[in-house]
């Protein structure tokens, strides 16, 4: 598909105003409604300034919703006039991508490599691959386009010139996700690249006969390591891993005393951040701001100009959703890391800048907490106060910050705001490359706080799920995933009890046998805690005599459960009704028998969760906002 727009006149942006909008629900029938998308916003994998074919200035923009990376976007600057170009592969993310000397913008993701033209201006070229996204790309001497895979070292090239393709399949294997940030190639056509991020590594690759050889031995890799990989002016690249240099040229590695007196050689190649701002014709593009659909650039004379475009989106993948104490739904997006909130009664949508991506959230009475990703973020929201977004350094904005736990606890998963009324916990997976994450206890009366690591608990494993037990005690259920691209160190997930008051664990079993994941916990009124281990088995644990009562897989009957980064699979409704979230539907838990009963089945999938008001539970699937009536009880 190629759509194509003028520049937007200003009464037309309007409809982008981001403070409440109508969400125009729809009824789905059987109960069901959908109350659209919660933020209607795409999010960029990469941006560059550059030319089409009249020699216009043109920013080019990788366009990413909930479904993954899905289009091009292409901006005049001089007009405004805007085109949209989808992707050879809809869905998965670019995580690099290049614009070549040539004039070709690049990138490689969900296994298919891609080249654009802005000079046709159209997708040129597109390939199969082995799995998966490039984490680095680079051009070489001969202009042979290069990059390198997430998640076992790939390696794949295509000369523009003869149309040549190769893919050079995986070339380094570990037990671990590997991230290839860096690849650069010599004078000679030799290829290196990096391997993050558990433990360090420089692959040489010989370009010929495709033999990769790695260069730091095993007992010198950096755990965890980064090392860089750089091409210079000098025609040699060069890689710092911790203190050490090397020298890489015509596939030989050579220990060197310190860094190399050429300079690096320039290349508009990056990350997903990547945002190249020259033009090349004097023309230097300030921002293409994808949230207000404004561009701005600077003109050779040095004026500042603006213009509006728009855009088609899908909107960005929601994380979770709860009831507010404000009576509306809210929660937060990925990519871009926005707030929404929907208002039942009125039917509208609000979204809202946020800090970081609402990994996991925990409404209260009064507030609302949310566990951030990147580095734990750990804030409180008061719908009664005015929005005025999080400022770290300021305890009076709201969402207030309140604490950070770093690479502990990196990817938040679970939240629990307990009832003693004043102890927030977070827990989650640790920081890229490492293995075994913590437990963060906030103290919301006197500010302190308590950050607990694997080691203190149980090692190389995290916290997936929580919850309060009756006699005051948190129960945890663990996962033995690792951080993100770490090596998973575990084999069995466990539950265990944690005293409040010293923080340290009482009791602990590996419950379930097999288990990887517990993946959420729920105290009923009955005093016993169900629970869902690896999205398909559910449980009942007597936490007085800390006894399983009993276990069941519901795959075969319910299908896999609504999931999520921190999944909210239970939903507490009235008179003590508890309700599981299926990926095909809404079932009612019997607290006398334990026993699932199917209420509905749902027209789309409920990938998650979750939460009750006013007579209606709350999902969602990716962007849009979806809510089913609850019958009344027989």
């Amino acid at each position: 598909m190629r759509f194509v727009g003028v520049a937007l006149a200003a009464v037309a942006l309007i409809s982008f105003t981001t403070e409440g909008l109508m969400a125009e629900s729809v009824d789905l029938g059987n109960g069901f409604m959908d109350h659209g998308v919660g933020v209607p916003i795409s999010n960029h994998r990469g941006i560059v300034a550059t030319v089409n074919g009249e020699g216009e200035p043109v920013a080019l923009a990788w366009l990413r919703d909930y479904r993954g990376c899905y289009s091009l976007l292409m901006v005049n600057a001089l007009t405004g006039e805007y085109e949209q170009f989808t992707t050879p592969r809809i869905g998965d993310d670019p995580f690099a991508s290049i614009l070549s000397t040539k004039n070709r913008f690049y990138t490689h993701y969900g296994s298919v490599f891609m080249e654009f033209d802005p000079t046709v201006p159209g997708f040129t070229f597109s390939s199969p691959t082995e799995r998966q996204m490039a984490m680095s790309m680079t051009e070489g001497d001969d202009g042979t386009i290069w990059s390198a895979t997430y998640p076992n070292s790939g390696v794949v090239s295509y000369n523009p010139d003869t149309g040549e393709f190769r893919d050079y399949g995986h070339l380094y294997q570990q037990n671990w996700a590997q991230y290839p940030r860096a690849i650069a190639t010599d004078d000679q056509g030799w290829v290196y690249f990096n391997v993050t991020s558990t433990a360090s590594q420089i692959i040489i690759l010989n370009p010929e006969t495709g033999e990769a050889t790695p260069v730091i031995p095993e007992d010198e890799r950096l755990r965890p390591g980064s090392p860089s990989v750089t091409r210079h002016e000098d025609g040699k690249v060069y890689a710092k891993d911790g203190e050490q240099w090397y020298e890489l040229y015509a596939g030989q590695a050579t220990k060197i005393a310190g860094p190399p007196e050429a300079p690096a050689k320039p290349y508009i190649a990056s990350t997903q951040g990547l945002f190249h701002r020259d033009f090349g014709n004097g023309y230097t593009l300030d921002s293409l701001n994808l949230v207000n659909r404004v561009m701005t650039v600077t003109t050779p004379a040095g004026e500042k100009v603006t213009h509006e475009f728009d855009y088609e989106s899908e909107g960005a993948h929601t994380m979770a959703v709860g009831a507010a104490s404000d009576g509306a739904i809210a929660g937060g997006t990925a990519f871009p890391m926005r707030f929404f909130s929907y208002n039942p009664q009125t039917d509208e949508m609000i979204d809202r800048a946020a800090l970081g991506q609402w990994n996991t959230i925990a409404p209260t009475d009064t507030l609302f907490y949310i566990g951030a990703y990147t580095h734990g973020l750990l804030q409180a929201w008061d719908p009664s106060k005015e929005w005025t977004g999080t400022d770290r350094e300021n305890p009076e904005s709201n969402p207030r910050f309140l604490a950070e736990a770093g690479n502990v606890i990196n990817r938040p998963h679970g939240l629990l705001a307990h009832p003693d009324g004043h102890t927030v916990i977070m827990a989650g997976t640790p920081g890229y490359g490492l293995t075994g994450g913590g437990l963060l206890f906030y103290d919301m009366e006197t500010g302190e706080e308590t950050l607990l690591t694997h080691e203190q608990l149980i090692e190389n494993q995290s916290v997936m799920s929580l919850a309060a037990l009756p006699d005051g005690s948190l129960l945890c259920g663990s996962t033995i995933a690792a951080g993100t691209g770490g090596e998973v160190k575990a084999s069995l997930a466990e539950l265990y009890i944690v005293n409040m008051e010293t923080k340290e664990i009482v009791w602990r079993t590996p419950l379930l046998a097999g288990a990887r994941n517990y993946n959420d916990l729920h105290l009923a009124t009955n005093g016993l805690v169900y629970g869902i281990v690896d999205g398909t088995r559910m449980f009942v644990f007597d936490p007085a005599t800390r006894e399983l009562v009993q276990e069941a897989d519901c795959s075969a009957e319910f299908g896999g459960t609504a999931g999520g980064q921190g999944p909210r699979i239970f939903v507490e409704g009235p008179d003590d009704r508890v309700f599981v979230l299926f990926q095909k539907g809404i079932a009612e838990l019997n607290l006398e028998t334990h026993g699932l009963t199917m209420l509905v089945e749902a027209p789309i999938a409920v990938t998650t969760g979750g939460d009750y008001l006013n007579g209606r539970i709350y999902f969602s699937n990716g962007s849009h906002i979806y809510s089913w009536g609850l019958p009344e009880a027989e």
